[in-house]
């Protein structure tokens, strides 16, 4: 599949080439769900963790006779209902409900995620940059040219070191490395904009079965 190629240094339009395995399938909204799930649940910080019954030191001795006493029976101290005892449901720390998922499931999320933002019309393909962009409005100028506000762009070292520079104060703009690309930030903006070094990578690292 052939599509449009921008370029920021204003040279002529050409195309690139993208498999439609990346950018053409019909696309598994519950599977993409399924990721972002994954994702959020594994950027969340838990630190909060109290112990269990299991694991408050002390004797477990019977406190009291199980019968004669008149009262309810009691095990050992370490029984929730007591001061100093174990914590019943309580937060267990960072190995407390980690999903596990399989890699082949995310990369097919990935595609299916290229392949939504294709079919809205959103997914943008920008030449690699090969000289520094030094002024923001330069590349503000590119951007509001092509109408790519809010966008996310998916860029390889090279062109990384030549818009940073020109692109990290503009509002709604984020650049991340291509094997940082992952679908909750690329639905979080409108657009996406991909170098054409980052595509190649992320078409080989998704469609090669052996990574």
């Amino acid at each position: 599949m052939k599509l449009p190629l921008l370029n920021v240094e204003g040279q002529s339009s050409s195309s690139i080439e993208i498999s439609e395995k990346l950018v053409g399938l019909k696309v598994n909204h519950k599977m993409i769900k399924y990721v972002i799930d994954w994702q959020l649940n594994h950027s969340k910080s838990r630190t909060a963790k109290t112990k269990q019954r299991n694991q408050i030191r002390g004797s477990t001795k019977k406190i009291i006779a199980q019968k004669g006493s008149g009262g309810a029976r009691h095990a050992s101290k370490k029984a929730p209902i007591f001061v100093g005892g174990g914590v019943a449901h309580g937060p267990k720390g960072s190995v407390y409900k980690i999903k596990k998922i399989n890699k082949k499931v995310r990369k097919a999320a990935l595609a299916q995620t290229l392949s939504k933002k294709n079919l809205d019309k959103t997914l943008f393909f920008m030449a690699d940059v090969k000289k520094e962009i030094k002024k923001t409005k330069d590349f503000y100028k590119f951007l509001t040219k092509n109408k790519l506000f809010n966008s996310l762009i998916i860029s390889d070292d090279e062109s990384l070191k030549n818009i940073n520079k020109s692109a990290r104060n503009i509002k709604d703009i984020k650049i991340i490395k291509h094997n940082g690309a992952n679908i909750y930030d690329i639905f979080k903006y409108k657009n996406l904009i991909i170098t054409s070094t980052s595509a190649k990578k992320i078409q080989e690292r998704v469609l090669n079965e052996k990574n």
